[in-house]
Formats: structure tokens, sequence, C-alpha cells
């Protein structure tokens, strides 16, 4: 595995850990591979709230808790809008690779980011979001407010800056038609509600085999 995520020794991160699931030769013609993700919804919308345990949610949102940072609201973790648009019936539809994210997210209420590894580079970061710092997330020019939100960073030339989140990923490595690699981090808390952390690399890790060349993943740290 190419893909290095350091963590920053003074962002607060004590309790946090992450699966990291990197694929390479990315096959964006597979054809099929995604037909059973509607089923797969449309069951866990049958189950309802009930789908992630409160007490998951609750040390998930602990996790992302820190500093002046509220996981609440409209800054709450990508798992919770996955579960709610579930529940509406506008789960959405992006392509294979981000689906496969996204339908494990929802399963196991772990927020998971993904990222094009060419964009972002190998050498990357976990840190808190510093003062000021954003990033735009949508085609649309939105921007994230990213202070003291737990953010992975890409290495540039002035330092490493954020570029993926457990809320809304940057534009900037998104994950779009004709990439040959791609990184995935699960954000799992430590203890007992981060138990289910290692299946959820297993399985996202299947999912992106099926239309890659390779797909490994570890745990950091």
């Amino acid at each position: 595995m190419e893909t290095r995520l350091r963590f920053d020794g003074d962002s607060g991160l004590e309790g946090i850990r992450v699966g990291v699931i990197e694929a390479s030769g990315l096959d964006w013609q597979a054809a099929g591979v995604g037909e059973r993700f509607p089923a797969v919804i449309t069951e866990a919308r049958a189950r309802g709230e009930g789908l992630v345990a409160p007490t998951r949610k609750a040390a998930v949102r602990g996790m992302l808790r820190h500093g002046s940072y509220k996981p609440a609201g409209r800054a709450k973790p990508s798992s919770e809008y996955l579960l709610q648009a579930a529940l509406e019936g506008d789960f959405p539809a992006v392509n294979y690779f981000v689906d496969a994210v996204n339908v494990v997210s929802l399963l196991t209420g772990y927020p998971i980011s993904i990222v094009d590894l060419d964009k972002s580079g190998a050498d990357l970061l976990l840190r808190r979001g510093r003062p000021g710092e954003t990033y735009v997330f949508n085609s649309g020019g939105q921007a994230i407010d990213l202070t003291d939100l737990l953010c992975v960073c890409r290495a540039t030339p002035e330092g490493f800056v954020p570029t993926a989140n457990a809320v809304r990923d940057s534009m900037a490595t998104k994950l779009f038609h004709g990439a040959p690699r791609a990184a995935a981090f699960i954000y799992a808390p430590a203890g007992p509600e981060g138990a289910g952390l290692e299946e959820a690399c297993r399985s996202l890790r299947g999912y992106l085999a099926e239309a890659a060349g390779s797909a490994e993943w570890r745990v950091e740290p």
C-alpha cells in the first residue's frame, strides 16, 4: 500500500482510529457491479433509525467533538446524512466507488471519505482543522469551516492542507470518472463502538476490489 496516513501529535486525536483502503486500476467500465446497492439501501431503510445503535452514533459524534466544533445540525457526521437520505428515499447515486463508500458508511454508522489518490498524493496527515481554514466542497462553490474538525490533509509546498473530513470532502481531490487510483478513510472511535472498523474495512475493500485491479486495507494507528 502506497498511502501513508500519519497522525499529528498535537491535534487532540486520542481515541480515534482510521481504516485506510487503497484501490488501484479502477475500472470505470465495469458493468453491473453496483446493481445490488439499491436492494441493500432498501433493506437498510426498512430497519429505520435502528440501523445504527444510538451508542455508536453518540461515540462517532464524540470522536468529532473538539474545541469549537459541535457535530450537530449541518455539521453532523456524513454517516448521519446518509441514514437520513435513505429514510427519505433520496440516497445519493454518484459513481460505483463513491456509492460503495456511502453504502458501507450507511450500514456501519462510520463516516468515510474517498479521494483521488493522484490528486491528493500518498503522503497524508490526520489533524484538526485550524482557525480560518476552509475548503470548497461542492460544484456550487460552497465552503465548509474546518476549525477543529477532524481532517485528512495533503502535502503542498505550503505544508499540509485539509482535503477530506468526516462531514464533507474537498472538491480539490474528489473522485471523478477516469481516476486510476483512490484512497478511502473510515473514521471510527476507539473502544467498543469502534469494534466494527476492521469489518467495515474488509467490506469496503471487497466492494472496491470488484471494479479495481487491486485493493488493500489497514488500520491506523
